[in-house]
Order: C-alpha cells, then sequence, then structure tokens
C-alpha cells in the first residue's frame, strides 16, 4: 500500500491550501482533457465535467492512498467514469445530432499551416484515431499524464497505454505521410 505524502494527507485532513495546490497542479490539465475527449458531445460540456470530478474527489479523498502524483490518475478516473455516465445519459435523450466520422486510410489530415487553425487541427488529427487511442493519446501528449496516470485515469493496464499509444502515433504518422 502507497503511504500518503503531505500534500495528499492535509488534504483529506480539510485542508483549504492543500486542496488548492491539488486543484493548481491539476485543474486545466483536466479540463483540456475533458475538452478533447468528446468533441462532439453537447450535452456533457467540459467545464461542469470538471466541476462534478473535483466534488466527487472531495467527496471520496478518504478512500485514496497515495502520493500527489497518483492523485491525477485518481482524479482522471473520476472524470472518465462521468464522461461516460452523462455520455449514456445524453444519448438516452439525444438532443442535438452527433456526426460519426469514420476512419479512412487514405484520408489526409491538413497541416497547421493551412486554413484549420490550431484547436481545429488537433481535433481533426484526434478525429482519425479510435476513441480508445484518442483518450491515451490526448492524456499523454496533450495533457501530459504518464503511463501509469494514464492507465488509472483510463482503467487500463499500463502495457496496454503503450501500446495503444504506439499504434495511435504509427496511424497519425501514416496521415502525415500522406498529407
Amino acid at each position: 500500500m502507497t503511504r500518503d505524502d503531505d500534500l495528499v494527507a492535509a488534504a483529506k485532513a480539510g485542508d483549504a491550501d492543500a486542496w488548492r495546490e491539488l486543484y493548481r497542479a491539476h485543474a486545466g490539465r483536466l479540463l483540456v482533457w475533458l475538452e478533447h475527449r468528446s468533441p462532439t458531445d453537447t450535452a456533457a460540456h467540459a467545464e461542469d465535467l470538471a466541476s462534478e470530478t473535483w466534488l466527487t474527489a472531495a467527496r471520496k479523498v478518504s478512500g485514496f492512498h497515495g502520493t500527489s502524483e497518483e492523485f491525477a490518475g485518481w482524479l482522471f478516473g473520476i472524470a472518465r467514469k462521468l464522461a461516460a455516465n452523462a455520455r449514456r445519459s445524453s444519448g438516452r435523450r439525444r438532443t442535438s445530432p452527433s456526426e460519426t466520422i469514420a476512419y479512412d486510410a487514405d484520408r489526409a489530415i491538413p497541416g497547421p499551416e493551412t486554413s484549420v487553425a490550431g484547436d481545429d487541427w488537433v481535433r481533426a488529427a484526434l478525429a482519425v484515431l479510435t476513441p480508445r487511442e484518442r483518450d491515451v493519446v490526448t492524456c499523454m501528449d496533450v495533457v501530459g499524464l504518464d503511463s501509469a496516470a494514464t492507465a488509472e485515469a483510463l482503467g487500463m493496464t499500463a502495457v496496454a497505454v503503450r501500446v495503444t499509444r504506439h499504434r495511435a502515433l504509427k496511424r497519425l504518422r501514416a496521415c502525415f505521410a500522406t498529407a
């Protein structure tokens, strides 16, 4: 069993400064991850999911054991489950049409220097990946989690994370080679 570090122990005890420090360390990355996880889902907004994630974390922190670095994987795991619940619930009530993007190996991705700008370019690049590959690449390469935290966040093994990332990057390289 991993021992709690001082920051996690203080947060468990209700120390507002410890929570503020954990929030500063992870809130921005969490929001970016949630925004890139499901770009076509309009029913579940990233800010709402992030807020709900922090509230859930505050309620369940007593059951968490680990360091402040391991806290990220635990927190992102909570967010993944909440996002999945929101997707399922929005799928039942279908408030807006959604676009299904099929993978086409011959489809070229425009580079960032074309008319598609920044975020749109990243979304277009991620759209050629399967949802699992997109989640792994977003966690590791957009948000900056390591393979252990990504595995915790996505409910996968570290080996599955590394294999999925390898396949995703290989697919992206193939798309860029044709561009």
